[in-house]
C-alpha cells in the first residue's frame, strides 16, 4: 500500500464524509477506497473512521492522523513543485468554483493565457451562484463577490470594483437623465435581489438614500444583465458585471459624480488546508486579469487592492 495515497484516499474520505464521493474526486471505484481505508486502519492498528447516520465521520485517532494527513500531503505536493523548478510550470487538475457571470465575462476569455502558460494543467471550472461546500465539492480556489460571511475558510483579497448606476442609451433617451439621486425615484429600477431597494449614494460627505421602485427583480447577474440591455430601467451593478457594454457604448453610467459602495471580490481556499501553488497561482493570474480586462478603451479600472491571507469566509456570495 503507497502510504501518500492512503492518506489522499482517507482525508478524502473525511473531508466528503463519504467512499463514493472520495471516489469519484480521486478518479477510482469505491471498493478500491473501501480496501485502501481498510488496510490503513490494519497497519495502524487503529479505528479511524465510525459511521453515523450523517455518513462517514473520523474519531478522535482519526481526527489526529486527518491532521497529520494533509500536512504531510500538502508538503510533498510543494517537493515535488520545487523539484521541478518554477520555470517547469504547474501539472495535475485545479478545480475552480466562480460566480457565473463573473466568470464568463472577466476570467473565461482569459483563460488561454494561464493554460498555455501551464500546459501541464487541466482546469475543472464550477460556474454557481450558490452557497457550495468548497471541501466536499473538492474545489481548490473559489472567486466571490460582495461582503465575507464568517465560516473557517481562508480568503485573500484580489481587488475593489466601482459600483455605477447603469442603463442603456435608449433608456436613458425615452425617460431622462437623472441628475441628482432623487431623480431615481421617477424611474423604473432593475432590482438586484441581493442588493435591495435601497441605493445609498455619497458625494463630498454627504450621504443620499433613494427606495426605488420597479416591476422586475433578480438574483443573479445575469438576469440583471439581459433586463438593463432590454431598456427595461437603472440598475445598480459593478463595471465588471457590464465592462464589455461599457466599453462599446451599449450601456451607460449616470450619476457618476455620486460614490455607491464598492464591491470586493475573493479568492477563498477551502478549509484546513493550505493554498496550494496552483491555486496561488490562479488567484494571481485573476487579479492581472481585472486590472487589465480583454480588449481596448475599456473603462476605468476598478481600485485593486491587495490583503493577505488570513480572514475566515464562506464560499456563497454576490455574483457580480
Amino acid at each position: 500500500m503507497d502510504r501518500l495515497q492512503a492518506m489522499t484516499a482517507f482525508v478524502r474520505v473525511v473531508e466528503t464524509g463519504s467512499f463514493s464521493r472520495a471516489a469519484r474526486q480521486i478518479g477510482v471505484g469505491q471498493p478500491a477506497i473501501s480496501k485502501t481505508i481498510a488496510q490503513l486502519e490494519d497497519r495502524l492498528q487503529v479505528r479511524l473512521l465510525i459511521r453515523s447516520t450523517h455518513g462517514l465521520s473520523p474519531t478522535d485517532a482519526g481526527v489526529r492522523f486527518y491532521e497529520r494527513a494533509k500536512t504531510a500531503i500538502h508538503e510533498a505536493d510543494e517537493a515535488e513543485l520545487e523539484a521541478k523548478g518554477a520555470g517547469a510550470g504547474l501539472s495535475g487538475r485545479l478545480r475552480i468554483c466562480a460566480a457565473t457571470t463573473f466568470a464568463r465575462l472577466m476570467v473565461i476569455p482569459r483563460l488561454p493565457e494561464f493554460m498555455a502558460k501551464h500546459p501541464d494543467l487541466d482546469v475543472d471550472i464550477v460556474l454557481d451562484d450558490r452557497v457550495i461546500d468548497l471541501v466536499s465539492e473538492g474545489i481548490d480556489i473559489a472567486l466571490r463577490m460582495g461582503d465575507l460571511a464568517d465560516s473557517s475558510a481562508v480568503a485573500r483579497l484580489l481587488a475593489t470594483g466601482r459600483r455605477s448606476v447603469v442603463a442603456t442609451p435608449a433608456y436613458l433617451g425615452k425617460h431622462g437623465v437623472p441628475q441628482v439621486p432623487a431623480d431615481i425615484a421617477a424611474h423604473q429600477a432593475v432590482i438586484y435581489a441581493q442588493l435591495g431597494s435601497s441605493w445609498t449614494f455619497r458625494r463630498d460627505g454627504t450621504e443620499a438614500s433613494v427606495v426605488v421602485s420597479g416591476r422586475v427583480q433578480f438574483s443573479a447577474a445575469e438576469g440583471i444583465r439581459a433586463a438593463v440591455k432590454a431598456d427595461m430601467g437603472l440598475a445598480v451593478a459593478s463595471d465588471w458585471m457590464f465592462w464589455p457594454e461599457l466599453r462599446t457604448g451599449e450601456v451607460t453610467r449616470v450619476l457618476e459624480d455620486w460614490e455607491l459602495p464598492k464591491i470586493d471580490l475573493w479568492a477563498v481556499f477551502p478549509t484546513g488546508r493550505l493554498a496550494s501553488a496552483k491555486a496561488r497561482a490562479f488567484a494571481d493570474f485573476v487579479e492581472r486579469v481585472v486590472g487589465s480586462p480583454v480588449g481596448t478603451s475599456l473603462p476605468p479600472r476598478p481600485d485593486a487592492e491587495m490583503s493577505a491571507f488570513g480572514m475566515r469566509v464562506g464560499c456563497g456570495l454576490r455574483s457580480e
